[in-house]
């Protein structure tokens, strides 16, 4: 058993260039696919469609090579030797992920996701600028009171599994290797509070452990997780999207269905036309001007912008709302909790027809 696997590491080290790994089995038969790496005692190998090797005496073998789909595991004693083309040892071992970090008002999903147990190697490079000082993934020697890790240093590159907010954050810098505590996505960011000034990027290379379940590898392409800077504990974790709403010229206020957190960042794009009365006729999203006593002393949820204009608000859970201009384009940053709404920017909804459609990405 030895001689083999010191034959295998071998080839593993010395393997030129080529499109898959080659498996000899002791009986004669030859499997193509990739070779994962070497757990519990046997040979763990991805195999190509039409190489599944079925034929065992094994009733227990037999079973769990069906269970594993197209993974399949080999004891030393069944195989004569094994070809790893153009890849190491490491490149067996590990799958490798590059990220650009920028500090925003949200934490950077890496897409990689991790399960307990997988150690996990983390190297980072780059800087961001914040004012005049330039911080690198080491962060300053200082800390900020207001930053994800209080006493840590300012700007250090930082990292939770899962967007839960209960999820412990934990110091990565420029070179760190940790064993995962949960399962879920890695998401980093920079140990600072005030995200406003900051330009630049972190690089960031994640290299984790290959797993044996398929499904695992999947979470890399399920779109972008969220996980607000200000998130708060409790609240379920939710995915970024998309979705068109229509909204009357009578609307004082269309439910989107869409709960949005503090910190959380909205695009609106706006088209259409609406008949804001006979005062103002047929406007767009920006909506027209009005004349009269009404022009002075405005009674519209936002005063400031134009009669029929579009205009959203957000519903805290105590009811409360905060009414702001959209117009016929907005990038706007939550500052409170709540379910957001659509409206026409009126006081006197009786005489309005047409609508705008509106698409939101959150």
């Amino acid at each position: 058993m030895k001689k083999i696997l010191l034959a295998a590491l071998f080839i593993i080290a010395t393997a030129s260039f080529a499109v898959a790994d080659t498996i000899y089995l002791r009986d004669g038969r030859t499997i193509r696919g990739t070779l994962l790496g070497f757990v519990n005692g046997q040979f763990v190998v991805r195999v190509e469609a039409g190489n599944f090797p079925t034929a065992t005496t094994d009733p227990n073998v037999a079973r769990r090579r069906r269970d594993a789909a197209d993974i399949q595991y080999f004891r030393p004693d069944e195989i004569d030797r094994i070809e790893i083309e153009g890849r190491s040892l490491e490149d067996a071992r590990y799958q490798t992920r590059n990220v650009q970090v920028m500090l925003d008002a949200n934490w950077v999903d890496s897409g990689v996701f991790v399960r307990r147990g997988e150690r996990v190697q983390v190297s980072a490079s780059g800087v961001i600028t914040v004012g005049r000082t330039r911080v690198t993934p080491d962060g300053l020697q200082r800390s900020d009171p207001s930053a994800p890790l209080p006493n840590a240093n300012e700007g250090e590159l930082i990292g939770a599994i899962g967007n839960d907010p209960s999820a412990p954050v934990f110091e990565l810098g420029s070179n760190r290797e940790f064993t995962a505590d949960r399962n879920g996505r890695i998401f980093l960011t920079a140990n600072r509070g005030s995200y406003a000034d900051a330009r630049g990027s972190f690089d960031v290379q994640i290299r984790r452990e290959r797993t044996l379940n398929a499904r695992d590898s999947d979470e890399l392409d399920r779109g972008t997780v969220v996980r607000s800077r200000n998130q708060q504990p409790g609240l379920p974790p939710r995915r970024s999207g998309e979705r068109s709403i229509e909204v009357p010229g009578n609307s004082r206020g269309i439910d989107t269905g869409i709960d949005l957190r503090s910190g959380d960042q909205v695009t609106f794009t706006a088209s259409g036309t609406v008949v804001a009365g006979q005062r103002a006729g047929s406007v767009g999203p920006e909506g027209g001007r009005s004349s009269g006593f009404g022009s002075i002393v405005s009674a519209r949820p936002v005063p400031s912008a134009g009669v029929g204009a579009l205009i959203g608000y957000i519903r805290t859970p105590d009811g409360q709302t905060q009414p702001f201009f959209i117009g016929s384009s907005l990038t706007y940053n939550t500052t409170t909790d709540g379910r957001l709404y659509l409206a026409i920017n009126d006081d006197n909804y009786n005489d309005n027809s047409g609508s705008f459609t509106v698409r939101i990405r959150y």
